[in-house]
């Protein structure tokens, strides 16, 4: 979600740039109000295009690692407290969203309550509003409202330029921006759309009425005197003193010759630029990338880590030591590893969770030259003897997958909310007695479960690795109790996704 509001933000202040730089001085002011207004639109819509052309091919097999669960030491798994549970960047959203949507109420409040304090006067195609001792003058859809204290002689002026504003609809375009300040309050953009629309909505209007008489009439009447204005932003204001200078040097400017129209065309590259990064983009930032190298084999003499001589090795990411005893250099958790070296290791575990091999670890630890090694804990032979055809072409990756799997009570899609729900549901139902119960030696312990969330949503093919019969079977019923969720979906059809989930906690 958070790449996608960047990406909107993104589009928003080149398709403003192109206006600022090539537009905004032209006098094609409908077109001009219609550009603002589409590419506001598109600037939505521009980063979920997917272009299947460009993406990579589906691999045939693929789990998804997920962030470890890593369970209290002293109590095994430790019960997330109320405050830890809670996403403070969504209640930070939800919370201006409300607060942005008070505003606006408080703003629309104002008006009806002018409408309803002062009664209207029916007019063929309008309502006015006479505000008494006020000098303001503003429209809201078919509303007109004028101060009383505006001298007699310049009324019928300004009720000629609010009528522009009341046909052509110039409301809905500041309701549009105004609904977008609630949903996008955070995103300055949406204020700098506001800003250049109000503006061209007066150019429009000033086009229109400035024709019934000489533009120097006109512009001495915008002049005459100061008026109060009224603070509400999406309202239609005669006299807005931020933008008289403007509208007064756009009446005096010539008009635009015709070919200047081509400067549209800019949207072209500009779209097509948009819609090429979108759909090559991937949503993950791959960073410390590391390079493939001749593997290193290792093993443990006498306590010290030695280099075992060896051939044949293709080149890899990761290191390989080989010994009875586990190396006694830093071990790293599945976080600390890069995307390249996750899914080396992925393949290795994958590889062994087969029928008739034997139950393992696989645990990565430092090597030299800032490299790591991955050592194996044997655990003994493979009780689970299910056969699941991991070559299943069903399967999609996240990277790839264009709506990923829902947790229930999250937004769709929302793979952050499909992780903190995963979590917090293995907190609160994993068995803390076990530990005390199956004379485990004490350190940290692994647990390792795989599972797939099929085309229905439902949980299926699950298998774990633990070092004890009793945590395996435990934790397989465990992630079996997870609620159905909605299905991911790739090219428009349900697809089945798989995870590694991996599950630490200390013995003492």
């Amino acid at each position: 979600m958070i790449n996608y509001i960047i990406q909107v933000i993104l589009f928003q202040v080149l398709f403003v740039a192109v206006y600022d730089f090539f537009l905004s001085k032209e006098t094609f002011f409908n077109k001009n109000r219609w550009y603002l207004l589409s590419t506001a639109l598109l600037s939505f819509v521009l980063p979920l295009f997917k272009i299947s052309t460009v993406q990579k091919a589906v691999p045939k097999e693929y789990y998804i690692l997920l962030p470890e669960v890593v369970l209290s030491p002293q109590k095994v798994i430790e019960k997330a407290s109320w405050y830890q549970s809670i996403n403070y960047l969504d209640v930070l959203f939800l919370g201006g969203c409300i607060l942005f949507f008070i505003v606006f109420l408080v703003k629309l409040e104002r008006i009806i309550r002018l409408v309803l304090r002062y009664g209207t006067t029916r007019k063929d195609n309008y309502k006015l509003i006479f505000l008494p001792k006020e000098t303001k003058a503003f429209s809201f859809f078919n509303y007109i409202f004028l101060g009383n204290d505006i001298p007699s002689q310049k009324r019928e002026k300004i009720i000629q330029h609010e009528l522009v504003h009341s046909d052509q609809k110039h409301t809905i375009d500041l309701l549009f921006f105004e609904l977008l300040k609630i949903v996008m309050w955070f995103n300055p953009m949406v204020y700098v759309y506001q800003n250049r629309i109000s503006l061209v909505h007066e150019y429009i209007s000033d086009a229109v009425a400035s024709k019934s008489e000489k533009k120097e009439n006109y512009i001495n009447h915008l002049l005459a005197d100061i008026f109060q204005v009224e603070h509400i932003s999406f309202i239609n204001q005669f006299y807005k003193h931020s933008l008289i200078k403007k509208r007064i040097i756009m009446m005096t400017k010539t008009q635009s010759k015709k070919v200047k129209q081509l400067k549209y065309l800019l949207l072209i590259p500009l779209l097509g630029s948009m819609i090429l990064y979108t759909a090559c983009s991937s949503e993950e930032v791959k960073m410390n990338k590391v390079e493939k190298q001749p593997v290193t084999v290792y093993k443990s003499e006498d306590g010290k880590i030695v280099k075992k001589p060896s051939t044949g090795y293709q080149s890899k990411y990761l290191d390989l030591f080989l010994g009875k005893e586990l190396p006694n250099t830093k071990e790293y958790s599945i976080d600390e590893l890069t995307e390249e070296e996750k899914g080396e290791y992925l393949a290795l575990l994958n590889g062994f969770n087969k029928e008739g091999m034997p139950q393992l670890s696989i645990r990565v630890f430092e090597a030299e030259n800032g490299r790591k090694m991955v050592a194996f804990d044997f655990m003994g032979k493979n009780e689970n003897q299910g056969k699941t055809n991991y070559q299943d072409s069903e399967d999609v990756p996240f990277s790839t997958m264009e709506k990923v799997p829902t947790f229930p009570g999250c937004a769709e899609g929302d793979k952050a909310c499909f992780t903190r729900s995963l979590q917090q549901f293995v907190v609160d139902n994993f068995d803390a007695s076990l530990s005390k119960t199956l004379g485990l030696s004490a350190g940290k312990k692994r647990i390792y479960v795989q599972f797939k969330i099929d085309k229905n949503g439902k949980v299926i093919d699950v298998k774990a690795r633990a070092s004890h019969v009793t945590l395996k079977q435990h934790v397989e019923a465990l992630v079996q109790k997870l609620p159905q969720m909605q299905p991911g979906e790739h090219n428009g059809k349900k697809v089945r996704v798989s995870y590694t989930l991996p599950i630490t906690f200390n013995v003492e």
